[in-house]
């Protein structure tokens, strides 16, 4: 049982999903002493500022000592984000899933489209606006990215390999992370990976990906 001095992990969803799909994970790393819970944001319905606000508050509501954050896809994004602006002086590590920092391929091809506005809705200036990968030294970013070509961006534009079905492996790099690590995962069914879950687990610990 954790007691009230575990480190707690906050875990962000991507896009047209909610904190269920991060159940999974969730229970890997609470096994793994965490106190880990998810956070369920209107992804499609409210813009990227409201997202931070309520990270934000999430964070704040906390009593731990240390908070990590996990995001997997868009939800990396905001965890990303959140760090470049005004966080909180007990956030300590981040690991990112599939989280397309350096832009995506796929969404910038689908937010030129018509129904543009029924996929991406208010996260369409996401994908617009110019990629802010600065990251200030003190935090320590972990990347997974998935190199199984399973995921709808392939139905929309044909992406360049390694990706893992919506998100190509270089777009998932940023000066001043601390490990990348690709592992043979789509970019969704790397939320239900014993592995993807063991080297989250991981580098919460100790800043680096086994190997």
């Amino acid at each position: 049982m954790m007691g009230r001095e575990a480190e707690a992990v906050i875990l962000l969803h991507g896009l047209w999903m909610n904190g269920l799909v991060m159940q999974y994970l969730s229970y890997v790393l609470r096994e793994e002493g965490f106190a880990a819970q998810t956070l369920t944001y209107r992804s499609i319905r409210d813009p990227l500022g409201e997202h931070l606000v309520q990270l934000g508050r999430r964070v704040a509501s906390l009593e731990a000592g240390r908070i990590h954050l996990v995001g997997h896809s868009t939800g990396g994004l905001v965890a990303l984000r959140y760090l470049q602006r005004d966080p909180d002086e007990r956030i300590g590590r981040a690991v990112l899933l599939g989280a397309p920092v350096a832009g995506c391929r796929a969404a910038a091809i689908i937010s030129e489209r018509p129904g543009r506005d029924f996929f991406l809705g208010k996260s369409l200036s996401i994908w617009r606006e110019p990629f802010d990968v600065t990251l200030d030294p003190r935090f320590e970013v972990g990347v997974i990215a998935g190199t199984w070509p399973l995921g709808l961006g392939r139905l929309f534009v044909d992406l360049p390999e390694p990706n893992d079905g919506v998100v190509c492996v270089d777009e998932t790099r940023l000066p001043g992370m601390r490990d990348h690590l690709e592992l043979q995962s789509g970019h969704t069914t790397m939320l239900a990976s014993p592995q993807v879950a063991r080297q989250t687990a991981a580098f919460l610990r100790t800043g680096a990906f086994e190997r």
